[in-house]
Formats: C-alpha cells, structure tokens, sequence
C-alpha cells in the first residue's frame, strides 16, 4: 500500500470501477502492485458475497494475497483466454495509453497475462498519467549471468541502467529467477521502437514497456473517477 492515505484513496476508487467490470464465470488476470492490491481486494469482497470467478495471478505474492481472500486461482496451462486483467502501471501515456509497467518486480509475467487477455483494464491514480513516457525509468528483466554485458547494450540505446537491489543489499530477484536493470531513457519518443530495440539485445528477457495492450485506463482523480481509452481526447 501507499505511504501516501489519500492516494491510496483514489486508487481504491479506481479498483472497485474496475472490478465492478468482473462478471460471474470470468476467467480474471490479477495484477502485481500497490494499486493492483486494492483490486484483489476487491475481487475478494465480492467472492465473499458470492461471485463465482477463476483468478490467474502475475506474482506468487498477488497469489497468496488472492488465496488468503478465497479467491480460486488457476493458471494459464489451463486456460488460454483470460477475459479481463486488471492490473496497476507506473506511467501511462495519454492518447495512446502505452504504458510503463514493473515497479513492483513482475513485469515479465504480467505482460504474459496482458498478452493473454481480451481486455487489458489498468488502474491508477492521476499523478500516473503524462504527456509523453520516459520520467519513469523502464524495468527491465535480465538474466543474472553476464547482466553487466547486457546493461552495456541497454547504454548503447541511450539508457542509463542500475541493478535493482532488494533485501539486505542483494540483487532483487523475481519469480523467474531473474535481475531487474531499471533504465532511465528520459522522455521517450518512440516507446514501440525502443520496446523492440531492448528485446533484440541478447540477456534481456522482457521489458516494462507496454505497447498498445491496455482496452482502458481507470483514473482516480480527487474529484471523479474517469475512463479512458485509446485515441481519445483526455485530461
């Protein structure tokens, strides 16, 4: 959760518009975050009241959240279609609503799920929405052997990267058994050419730029909660 309780407010609010979206038979993708919490939160309450769904996490953590609300979990060797994802962001660009994803350490698995997905529904609060991506540095998942070499490409594309660093001062290692390089681009002009660029270099597992994937973005802002989707004129 947020250190901040009126921004956990608005995420909240953005969490139960999403969730109002979750019907009885769903097959339902659950995101990994701060925000995607108040969201399993949600689904929670509303399988305590009697809402009949399959959930497929994005991160042993959201997993044994779900597990703990009674929430059925499944995965994706059973299920090929996930119909709606809610899941959080760290950026999402107006107009185009690409997104950059990973702050919490599971982008890798969520953008398998988002993948998967007929919809993609992100959840965040207004402070998350920018004209342009790039003042969040991009989470990118390596692996651990010769990540070093693999961080000296990313500098080639014009990123800066630091290893991301967990526990006790270790390397911060995700449910796959991977690093976390997070890559400060600046403002990114072309998000789909960059997303590319960084999955063509050799160690690079996957990367936290979310291209075209996103059906809507919930936005909770101090005075409404607002929808939006691709192409259109936004605030």
């Amino acid at each position: 959760m947020d250190k901040h309780p009126e921004r956990d407010q608005l995420k909240m609010k953005a969490a139960e518009a999403a969730v109002a979206q979750v019907k009885d038979g769903m097959i339902v993708g659950l995101g990994t975050g701060s925000t995607a919490w108040f969201a399993v939160e949600a689904i929670g309450r509303r399988v305590a009241e009697g809402l009949r769904i399959t959930a497929i996490p994005t991160s042993e953590q959201t997993g044994e959240h779900a597990r703990r609300l009674g929430v059925s979990l499944s995965s994706l060797a059973e299920h090929h279609q996930i119909d709606l994802t809610i899941d959080g962001a760290d950026e999402v660009e107006r107009g185009h609503l690409n997104l950059i994803k990973g702050g919490g350490g599971a982008l890798l698995r969520e953008k398998i799920v988002a993948s998967a997905s007929a919809r993609l529904v992100i959840i965040v609060d207004e402070t998350k929405l920018v004209d342009r991506l790039g003042h969040f540095p991009v989470p990118v998942e390596v692996v651990p052997f010769g990540w070093q070499a693999t961080a000296r490409r990313v500098v080639a594309l014009g990123g800066n990267p630091s290893l991301r660093v967990g526990a006790g001062g270790k390397a911060f290692v995700t449910d796959g058994g991977h690093y976390i390089i997070d890559c400060a681009f600046g403002s990114i002009r072309a998000p789909a050419q960059l997303e590319s660029d960084l999955n063509s270099i050799v160690g690079i597992v996957e990367n936290g730029l979310f291209i075209g994937l996103a059906s809507q973005v919930i936005v909770a802002g101090t005075e409404h909660v607002s929808i939006l989707h691709p192409g259109e004129a936004q605030v």
